[in-house]
């Protein structure tokens, strides 16, 4: 199959950037993780059709962090489709990047929901945000506008990303601030959408994959710093392991496959003997 019959969409998450100069728990370099995964993203070939970054873009909603993170993805040349999370704030964010006109989608409601028709794929991004929390709720304003955005295109193989993911993963602090509300009533929304190829979400800060419905769900890693796996009630921590990202491939008439990326730089690659 050659690589110019695929098409491409980067998912990017959890970012949290700072002001310059600033380190996250003055341990965690946010900006160099970015900058870092930026690079591979330039590298790919053959080159995105987009950047979709599901929410965290910032570690505090103001706008000192939102022209940070401007200016970090600057260097990306395709288009770059943001979306909030518990750390973000709505209106910051359409300030800081007001030529993204579908940030103000919201059909008044002031959620940043928007579609992105690309070929042989839709986007729907889903806005899972409870302004103040850290965890995520879906009402059933949000979930009637997703009801309808599917109906619109019921044959177009679709993909949905919102921040927090519609499901356990038992690591129990990170399920208590998950998307307690409107969580089953996702789920049957999706079960009556076969479209739905994939939900792609973050908030998580790693790896995470659950059927639901008929479909596959999944979290993918920070692009700074993960979660450490505690199966249970643990404390809560978090730990340098490598960051990642995701890249969605599909080509017309074949599902949507999914692989994850470790972000940075590595020997290699080297030819087989």
């Amino acid at each position: 199959m050659p690589a110019s019959d695929c098409h491409l969409i980067v998912q990017i998450s959890d970012t949290h950037i700072l002001p310059p100069g600033q380190w996250l728990d003055q341990r965690v370099d946010t900006a160099t993780g970015l900058r870092a995964a930026v690079r591979r993203i330039r590298a790919l070939q053959p080159a995105p059709l987009g950047v979709l970054v599901t929410g965290d873009l910032v570690d505090a909603g103001t706008p000192q962090h939102y022209a940070h993170l401007r200016e970090l993805l600057s260097s990306l040349e395709v288009p770059v489709w943001l979306m909030p999370g518990n750390h973000d704030d709505r209106e910051a964010l359409r300030a800081a990047f007001p030529e993204h006109s579908w940030l103000c989608n919201d059909n008044g409601a002031g959620f940043i929901q928007y579609t992105v028709d690309l070929p042989g794929l839709r986007l729907v991004t889903l806005d899972t945000v409870v302004p103040g929390a850290g965890h995520g709720a879906l009402c059933r304003h949000r979930l009637d506008w997703l009801d309808r955005t599917l109906a619109q295109a019921p044959l177009t193989p679709t993909l949905v990303a919102m921040h927090h993911p519609p499901f356990d993963t038992h690591i129990g602090h990170m399920d208590a601030m998950g998307l307690l509300e409107g969580c089953a009533a996702f789920t049957d929304l999706v079960g009556r959408h076969r479209q739905v190829e994939r939900i792609v979400c973050g908030h998580i800060h790693r790896s995470v994959q659950r059927r639901l419905a008929h479909t596959v769900a999944l979290t993918i890693p920070s692009t700074a710093h993960q979660i450490t796996l505690e199966i249970g009630d643990g404390p809560g921590s978090y730990l340098l392991e490598p960051p990642g990202l995701a890249l969605h491939v599909w080509r017309h008439g074949q599902d949507l496959t999914s692989h994850l990326l470790p972000t940075g730089d590595f020997p290699g690659p080297f030819a087989f003997d």
